[in-house]
C-alpha cells in the first residue's frame, strides 16, 4: 500500500516509496520486508478511518520513525469494538511474524461475525441495495 516493490530472488523486497504514515518498521529500517507490510498498512488505513488520523504522528521524520519502529500510537475512540481493536493491535504489531496474514484476518472472529450477518440479511432488507441504480445496457 505505501511502497513500490522489486521482487529478490528469496520473495523479499527492497525498493519503497510512497506514504511514510503507512510504512511499516521493516520498511523504515531499510530491511527486507513481504506482504506483511501491507498487512501494516491496511491496519494503518483501519485506524485512520476509525480514528480520524493516522495511527503514528511526530514532529519530523525522526520522531516518526521512531514511533512507528517502536509501535507506539493512541487507542482507537471507545465507541468502537474490542474486537476490531484486537485486530488493529495485531495489524500494527512491530514483530511482523505476530501479524496476521490475509487468511487469519479472513478467519478471525470479526470477520467472521460480520460475514455471518452479511449473509443473513434478506436482500430485500439490504438498505445498501436499495441505493444503488443500475441501469440497462438498451438506455442510452
Amino acid at each position: 500500500m505505501n511502497v513500490s516493490k522489486v521482487a529478490n530472488q528469496n520473495g523479499l523486497n527492497y525498493t519503497q516509496t510512497g506514504t511514510p504514515y503507512y510504512a511499516s518498521p521493516e520498511v523504515w529500517r531499510d530491511e527486507p520486508y513481504s506482504y506483511k507490510s501491507d498487512i501494516w498498512s491496511l491496519g494503518c488505513v483501519i485506524y485512520e478511518m476509525l480514528a480520524l488520523k493516522p495511527p503514528f504522528g511526530g514532529r519530523d521524520m525522526d520522531q516518526l520513525y521512531k514511533r512507528v519502529c517502536k509501535g507506539i500510537y493512541p487507542k482507537i475512540p471507545d465507541h468502537y469494538s474490542n474486537d476490531i481493536w484486537s485486530v488493529i493491535k495485531q495489524m500494527l504489531s512491530v514483530d511482523v511474524n505476530k501479524r496476521p496474514s490475509c487468511d487469519e484476518l479472513i478467519k478471525s472472529k470479526l470477520f467472521q461475525t460480520y460475514t455471518e450477518k452479511l449473509d443473513n440479511l434478506d436482500s430485500t432488507d439490504n438498505v445498501f441495495q436499495k441505493t444503488l441504480k443500475i441501469s440497462s445496457p438498451d438506455r442510452a
